[in-house]
């Protein structure tokens, strides 16, 4: 996989659009989802087109999303929401199942879970009870 992109091993465009669906539907229909589908709109059209033109540039491919908004500043578009441990596990738990919905190699999975969790940690912006103010 070193010399294939992410972008390419997770079927391109339409790859990665078929994944962003899948991830919302889950989203949209399972309880499990509650948290974070509300911190969503009621439509979730602009959702689903922003987190496939990010993952897009994100995964090796075309950059989509700083061609229409900049730079993603993931953390400040992000800070109006409150996303604690529950909300980063969610978001984890839904597009691992999205993933294995959509069938995608155990092995491409994992890498992509490995890099995606480390970004979810790192949205966090509510500190938890228990922690220092500083450890959101």
């Amino acid at each position: 996989m070193s010399e294939t992109s992410l972008h390419q091993a997770l079927g391109g465009d339409e790859g990665l659009r078929a994944l962003v669906d899948a991830f919302y539907d889950r989203m949209d229909q399972q309880p499990d989802y509650a948290l974070i589908r509300d911190l969503h709109p009621a439509d979730l059209a602009g959702s689903r087109d922003k987190l496939y033109w990010f993952l897009c540039g994100w995964t090796g491919g075309p950059q989509y999303f700083q061609q229409r908004y900049g730079h993603p500043r993931l953390k400040m578009r992000h800070f109006p929401f409150s996303i604690g441990i529950a909300e980063r596990d969610q978001w984890l738990h839904c597009m691992a199942g999205a993933l294995l919905q959509r069938r995608v190699e155990p092995e491409l999975a994992a890498v992509l879970m490995q890099h995606l969790a480390g970004t979810a940690d790192w949205m966090r912006n509510r500190p938890e009870p228990g922690t220092p103010a500083g450890d959101a």
